[in-house]
């Protein structure tokens, strides 16, 4: 194996339009364009100790929010929820908070899969007969109980 391939590789075509023959494969385009519109996600009951991170708030103004409810707000814990892009920002909520408590919280994490409307409205009313067409898909998400653990 001089070429560097890692055996039992499958090989892909660079462009996948196009076969591997390198003729020209016609791709059939639905007529009628659609816009997208994102539902927004089905939440869980919300709880006084519930935080729901979201990547358009600042990420100190929702630091500064659970340290409150963890501090001043009377909670020994909280419940943080990350879905999608913002698992990143939950998990270095959680993590920070625990830092900045010099190890005095506990951490526990649950992942889960949500599963996600969009509805799918055509541009053109005129054009597309019908309803607008809904799609589901599934997005991750994580639940971290940030917790003084008993003494």
């Amino acid at each position: 194996m001089t070429d560097g391939r890692v055996p039992g590789a499958a090989v892909l075509p660079q462009n996948p339009l196009t076969p591997p023959s390198g003729g020209l494969q016609s791709v059939e385009m639905d007529p009628v364009e659609y816009t997208l519109r994102k539902r927004l996600p089905r939440k869980l009951p919300k709880r006084r100790n519930d935080v729901y991170v979201n990547m358009k708030t600042d990420f100190r103004a929702q630091l500064a929010r659970c340290q409150k409810l963890l501090e001043g707000g009377g909670h020994r814990e909280i419940c943080v929820h990350g879905l999608g892009l913002a698992i990143n920002r939950a998990i270095n909520i959680a993590l920070q908070l625990q830092a900045s408590s010099q190890g005095a919280l506990q951490l526990a994490a649950n992942t889960s899969t949500v599963e996600l409307v969009d509805d799918l409205e055509p541009d053109d009313p005129d054009e597309a007969p019908g309803e607008p067409m809904t799609r589901t898909r599934n997005n991750s998400a994580i639940h971290i109980k940030v917790y003084y653990p008993s003494p």
